[in-house]
């Protein structure tokens, strides 16, 4: 009787597109890499703060008053840059605000969360056989 298996797997990847329109997040850093990542989902990687902050502070004058002008001149100059950052530290809040404290993690609708599952479609299925 492998049909009503079929059936029933068909009818659970059915629900992964639903799962993938609620608010979920990945959250994970650069040395955590996933899988599976569905369209819409929000990525925050953890790391990227750092990355970004790297680059704006590169080779900084060592008086620290010239280099927060130089500093505030990069940020003014690459507001793309800027606003990666803004938006990379808003993740990384968001992250904190639900308590999450391992990578990676699946989170939905900011009340279900799957730590360690690199493949963020399985992740999904083990939320939605939870619910």
């Amino acid at each position: 009787m492998p049909y009503p298996r079929l059936s029933i797997l068909v009818l659970t990847w059915s629900f992964i597109p639903l799962l993938a329109q609620a608010e979920t997040w990945i959250v994970t850093d650069s040395q955590h890499p996933v899988t599976h990542f569905p369209k819409g989902a929000r990525l925050i990687l953890l790391d990227e703060p750092e990355r970004l902050e790297d680059k704006l502070t590169a080779l900084l004058p060592k008086s620290p008053a010239l280099a927060q002008r130089v500093f505030n001149q990069r940020l003014a100059a690459n507001r793309p840059l800027a606003d990666q950052l803004s938006q990379s530290l808003q993740g990384v809040a968001a992250a904190w605000s639900v308590g999450v404290r391992k990578v990676p993690a699946v989170v939905v609708e900011r009340r279900f969360v799957v730590y360690g599952e690199p493949d963020v479609r399985q992740a999904l299925m083990l939320i939605d056989r939870h619910k």
